[in-house]
């Protein structure tokens, strides 16, 4: 639209054929304010593409796993995970499908779908893995990355940082995944992107979990900024060990809350 000119927006109701639906007409009365007024008038609904509504409820969904809205081990409740995401039971049981294939999600026999939960040995076996894949990427990253590629990866860096400021956890979190994903892909190596990828599904939710101890967090953002100046410096080396010690020190503060978690579970049982 030309400046000065009538914006309109359509919010839609859900159904097959035609519907009442709001029209809300916006105008503005100087730059900065608008006035909105309602109006009645019959639209034809828009669906949502299948492919799109999946991707949605499977973010969503990983979303509360990830950030332990739902508790390692827990049933996933279908019927509340329907009411609460506003969809059918269809596109959910697409999403857990998707969410078990990449580790999130475990399927059991006679009880469905619960929330993955690793063991101290699991954790550790899988952080092992995960700090070499790190490092390796950090590796060719050094070599490989493009100057629009690390002008991304840096302005990631300065988002992550304003949400570590606001201690926004949950932004902090899908940032820094972010730019460990950017890394990855400046390495540019399409079999080590698949591993990693298959690897890291199962830490989502220990890796989002290990930076809420404060002090914890702090170490882990300056090691970020380290991570960035090599990669600037495209010192592949150094990046290398930056991560190796990143990823080492996210496995030691996850299996020390694991071990917590398990000796209180432990006090809780004996005294009940």
């Amino acid at each position: 639209h030309e400046k000065n000119t009538p914006l309109y927006r359509w919010y839609f109701l859900h159904t097959k054929s035609i519907c009442q639906s709001s029209f809300i007409h916006i105008y503005p009365i100087d730059p900065q304010i608008y006035c909105i007024q309602n109006t009645n008038m019959t639209a034809e609904i828009l669906s949502i593409p299948r492919a799109a509504l999946h991707g949605q409820v499977t973010h969503r969904l990983r979303q509360m796993l990830v950030e332990n809205q739902i508790q390692p081990g827990a049933k996933l409740n279908e019927r509340a995970l329907c009411e609460g995401l506003n969809v059918s039971r269809t596109p959910l049981r697409e999403a857990i499908k998707t969410l078990a294939a990449e580790g999130l999600v475990e399927l059991l026999p006679n009880r469905g779908a619960v929330a993955a939960s690793l063991s101290v040995d699991d954790v550790v076996h899988t952080f092992e893995v995960m700090a070499c894949l790190e490092a390796q990427s950090g590796a060719l990253a050094a070599e490989r990355v493009t100057d629009l590629e690390l002008a991304e990866i840096k302005a990631l860096h300065f988002e992550m940082m304003a949400a570590f400021t606001r201690r926004d956890l949950s932004n902090y979190y899908r940032l820094n995944a972010a730019i460990h994903r950017a890394m990855n892909a400046a390495a540019k190596n399409p079999i080590l992107t698949a591993t990693y990828e298959q690897v890291n599904a199962r830490l989502q939710a220990l890796r989002f979990k290990s930076n809420q101890d404060e002090e914890k967090w702090k170490s882990a953002v300056i090691e970020h900024e380290q991570m960035i100046d090599a990669l600037d410096q495209r010192d592949g080396r150094a990046l290398q060990e930056i991560l190796l010690k990143h990823l080492h020190n996210k496995r030691d503060v996850v299996v020390m809350q694991l071990q917590i978690h398990a000796n209180t579970s432990k006090d809780k049982n004996q005294k009940a």
